[in-house]
């Protein structure tokens, strides 16, 4: 954010830090997201396809940066546009979390299936 643009002005500090809720949990949810999945790749037991783990705990690694990281751009989108006076942007989080889980869903089921073989 430029700091002194004429076409900016304070907003009100409890929509500052309405923002700022949302992105730390945000973070927190990036922080479980990676969280699990280091925990998935070390310490579930082997499944009988190779890579089992890691092809279950990198995505979730992957989108807890991914998620953490959009969430930094939203928070800085959302102080932009009140500063200027703007409508808030949509927010691409609940799109971004949902395909993620649905993916690291469908990896798990895929490797339950073959667990029994």
């Amino acid at each position: 954010m430029e700091q002194g643009d004429p076409a900016e002005k304070e907003p009100d500090v409890r929509f500052s830090f309405a923002n700022e809720r949302t992105f730390l949990a945000w973070n927190r949810t990036a922080l479980a997201l990676i969280a699990t999945g280091i925990a998935a790749t070390q310490l579930l037991p082997d499944f009988h396809v190779a890579g089992g783990r890691r092809l279950l705990g990198l995505p979730l690694v992957v989108l807890g940066a991914w998620v953490a990281g959009a969430s930094l751009w939203h928070w800085r989108a959302n102080e932009r546009a009140m500063r200027r006076g703007d409508p808030l942007p949509r927010s691409p989080m609940p799109f971004i979390l949902a395909v993620g889980i649905v993916v690291v869903g469908v990896i798990g089921a895929i490797l339950a299936a073959f667990a029994g073989r």
